[in-house]
């Protein structure tokens, strides 16, 4: 059973254990929501998520393409892979460098999870 986080996104069709999940567990979303892509699945429970934005440059008036890495943690009722498009959402702190967690995921082929 999955409960209603307060965003407009597809609930996980899985359900999971984890407390820190925000669909099965007791987390709660707030603040900003990034859409980017996975560059690392690596690690147990959290990818890396790179998102790419235009940075204002004032002296020529004209934008730069620049890059940024998020770290997210990853539910257990989520499947991400490297290349995938992820939406994330801010949360409160997980640990050191995680404070997003993964919400939805767009495969590369156009399917959900």
């Amino acid at each position: 059973m999955t409960r209603n986080i307060g965003v407009a996104v597809v609930p996980p069709r899985r359900s999971c254990e984890d407390a820190f999940c925000p669909f099965c567990g007791v987390l709660s979303v707030r603040g900003k929501m990034i859409t980017g892509t996975v560059v690392s699945a690596k690690a147990k429970k959290m990818v890396v998520v790179s998102r790419e934005y235009p940075r204002p440059v004032p002296k020529y008036k004209r934008y730069e393409r620049s890059r940024s890495k998020v770290h997210a943690y990853l539910p257990g009722c989520i499947d991400v892979k490297e290349g995938d498009e992820v939406k994330i959402a801010e949360c409160r702190p997980l640990s050191k460098t995680v404070s997003f967690v993964v919400i939805e995921v767009n495969t590369k082929n156009g399917s959900r999870n």
